[in-house]
């Protein structure tokens, strides 16, 4: 179904190729998981299926590929669109319509398709999706996963023969990232998708894929073999395999339920060792911080009643002054109630990980912390000031936000322009932005333009802009979104430095790993409400959606991560 004979991309200005050495086949009905590290060429891949690469980006494309049979040098993205269905990184960039029902219509009336067709279409990807909630909504008001959701349903109603989805589950809660990946699955098995698909939450995918394709490095060959075959040799692995490397379990497990089965050895061996440190590896116990004291009205109470509302805890304990207070905070956005009745106190030093439901109100609470949302009831004080009533230069200097979209932190033509202006902005020391860049990205050069880079680079690209004015409280939406396993345990790297300097930290993320490594306190969002609010091991050992890889293959022992088992293995 798709053909790649020895592919090479070079793009405008390039000396080296992007990708070289690219020859495969992906057979109708099969799922195909393309992998490697951040910047390795993927997106440039999956492009060159659907013929953006190079109609749309230009450069040179050397070596043929071929769709059903179709040239893409010959043929034109649009002379491609009736049988590839392409869901890029940045679901913005995909959306034509305003309304979700009208975005999930678009592409079957610019087929032709009959009214009584696309109607019928337009229903099941509503149910299939769970997104018969919001098919009045307008786009603009979803959140990032909503949106996700939403893009990859405008493809699947056109039923294309082949689907080219690149990170489709970047911005999806657990629970809706399987959904999507059990309708693409159903697709692959019941009507005969060709499915290829660049994942870096690989162990959210590796399990769906029949083949794995591996781009070792950029400009490499790629190797293609069987999920387990790629993952014994691949620099990219989820905590799974990871934990099969290190207990030496051969063939390596790919699913919890594989290692849970040949984990009783290990289990055992690590009953026999001191637990777990409740606080993640590398962070230090941070004294709770004071609670916040009501001072404003409160339009909006809990929908929970009796039984399932949440108490304050009577637990007495040390407390530190706030770098953030949040007290009954309600933020209504036109019909929709976004948050209800907030409480939230953040300590220096501490790092608080939001969890929840796409549409919980993750990010609408990181934007009141930042002063872009003003609530509708409540309070909200950052190191003293109220965000939304400060000036952004004052501002900026107490709280920092990189949100979902890195791009919209970005203007300059290069790095080296956006790391000079971020330290003239931030009145920081000339070179520090260039030093944290180097840091999170190296091998990236001061001419690069941000577009060039990947979704991941851009977004450590915004987060060196935005940690150079070093501000007491950071704000990082989904901050993992993108980047590969090295990147992350990069950023994760430079996180545990900020949060042992007394940096306060909120991350808004679907990212369980991160969360159970770094995160001190779990904030737990249902509906707008907080729900759950407590220590990481406290909060997701017992969630069957938010617990890691290896709290679920370890349980009922409370490990979080690879890194502490191997730390007490040694």
């Amino acid at each position: 179904m798709i053909r790649f004979e020895d592919v090479s991309v070079t793009y405008e200005g390039s000396a080296e190729p992007a990708v070289s050495g690219v020859d495969f086949e992906v057979p109708e009905g099969e799922l195909v998981l393309l992998v490697g590290p951040s910047g390795v060429g993927k997106s440039t891949v999956l492009g060159a299926v659907s013929g953006l690469v190079p109609h749309f980006t230009g450069g040179t494309l050397s070596g043929r590929v071929t769709v059903a049979g179709r040239d893409t040098r010959t043929h034109k993205p649009r002379e491609l669109a009736d049988v590839v269905g392409t869901v890029g990184q940045d679901p913005l960039a995909h959306f034509v319509t305003d309304v979700v029902e009208d975005e999930l219509a678009y592409g079957m009336e610019s087929l032709g398709l009959a009214p009584a067709v696309m109607r019928r279409r337009v229903e099941e990807t509503l149910d299939l999706l769970g997104l018969a909630g919001l098919r009045d909504r307008p786009i603009a008001t979803l959140s990032g996963g909503q949106r996700q959701r939403v893009a990859i349903g405008s493809v699947l109603t056109p039923h294309p023969r082949v689907l080219v989805l690149d990170e489709p589950t970047s911005a999806l809660d657990p629970a809706a990232a399987e959904e999507v990946l059990a309708v693409l699955q159903r697709l692959v098995h019941d009507l005969g998708t060709t499915v290829l698909l660049a994942e870096h939450r690989l162990e959210r995918v590796i399990q769906y894929a029949d083949r794995v394709a591996l781009l070792p490095a950029r400009g490499a060959a790629p190797l293609l073999g069987t999920p387990a075959e790629v993952m014994a040799v691949s620099p990219v692995y989820p905590p799974v395999v990871d934990l099969g490397r290190l207990a030496g379990w051969s063939p390596l497990p790919l699913t919890v339920r594989d290692a849970r089965r040949r984990a009783t050895p290990l289990r055992d061996r690590l009953a026999t060792l001191p637990p777990p440190h409740i606080t993640p590896a590398g962070g230090a116990a941070i004294p709770p911080a004071a609670p916040p004291v009501p001072d404003g009205p409160s339009a909006e109470r809990p929908r929970t009643k009796g039984l399932f509302r949440r108490r304050p805890s009577t637990v007495a304990a040390p407390l530190t002054p706030c770098v953030a207070e949040v007290s009954a905070l309600a933020v209504r956005r036109g019909r929709v109630i976004a948050l209800r009745h907030v409480d939230l106190a953040v300590a220096p030093g501490e790092t608080v990980a939001l969890m929840g439901r796409n549409g919980a109100g993750k990010s609408t609470l990181l934007g009141s912390l930042v002063g872009l949302v003003e609530p509708s009831a409540g309070s909200v004080r950052v190191g003293g000031a109220v965000p939304h009533r400060t000036a952004p230069r004052d501002l900026v200097r107490r709280v920092g936000l990189v949100p979902q979209e890195p791009r919209d932190l970005l203007y300059a033509d290069t790095v080296g322009a956006e790391c000079a202006a971020a330290d003239r902005d931030a009145g920081a020391e000339p070179g520090t932005c260039r030093a944290l860049v180097s840091e999170l990205l190296p091998g990236i050069t001061d001419d690069t333009h941000p577009r060039d880079l990947s979704e991941g680079q851009r977004l450590a690209l915004a987060l060196a802009v935005v940690l150079a004015a070093r501000p007491p409280l950071l704000l990082l939406d989904e901050p993992t979104r993108g980047l590969d396993y090295a990147a992350k345990a990069r950023l994760v790297g430079v996180l545990r430095a900020l949060a042992a300097e007394g940096h306060a930290l909120v991350l808004a993320t679907h990212d369980v790993e991160l969360a159970a490594e770094i995160a001190h306190r779990v904030v737990l969002l249902a509906e707008g409400e907080v729900i759950a609010d407590g220590p990481t091991a406290d909060v997701v050992v017992s969630s069957p959606s938010f617990a890691p890889q290896v709290t679920k293959i370890l349980a009922p022992q409370e490990w979080l991560t690879v890194a502490q088992v191997r730390e007490a293995l040694a």
